[in-house]
């Protein structure tokens, strides 16, 4: 169901939830720590799209063409590091720790996804790390850790 459109004042995002499976070995890290070994993750992400709204009244074109293209995130994760062993995915230097993984779905995905505000990934069901960037745009959304 959508807002209603005249009372509207607020502004609205999108979260989608995936999933995928993925390897990988931290590096530096003392031999004897389990994450400096090769292993895997069945990792979660949610990405956070922006809608905003043109003028006062909330745009329901807008809003629901955002919500369709929230399937194209998960496209995305199959295709660039589902099943992949992410030391080799993300590429360069980068050490793939979950805060990594963030920061490089939010800078591969936003050429193609330019609504993706944030974006949470979690290896384990109590430990998130979540990317946004500091832009005055972010700020003003006010999203919080959830």
């Amino acid at each position: 169901m959508c807002p209603d459109e005249k009372r509207s004042e607020g502004l609205f995002s999108i979260t989608k939830e995936f999933h995928f499976s993925a390897s990988h070995q931290l590096a530096h890290l003392p031999p004897d720590h389990p994450c400096g070994r090769l292993h895997g993750h069945y990792t979660h992400i949610v990405c956070r799209a922006r809608t905003l709204r043109r003028g006062r009244r909330f745009d329901r074109t807008r809003f629901r063409t955002r919500l369709r293209r929230t399937r194209a995130v998960q496209e995305m994760a199959r295709r660039d590091a589902g099943h992949r062993h992410l030391n080799d995915a993300i590429g360069g230097d980068r050490n793939p720790s979950a805060e990594n993984i963030a920061l490089w779905i939010y800078q591969t995905w936003t050429g193609d996804y330019p609504e993706l505000t944030a974006v949470r990934v979690s290896e384990t069901p109590k430990t998130w790390a979540t990317y946004r960037p500091a832009t005055a745009v972010a700020a003003r959304m006010g999203h919080a850790d959830d």
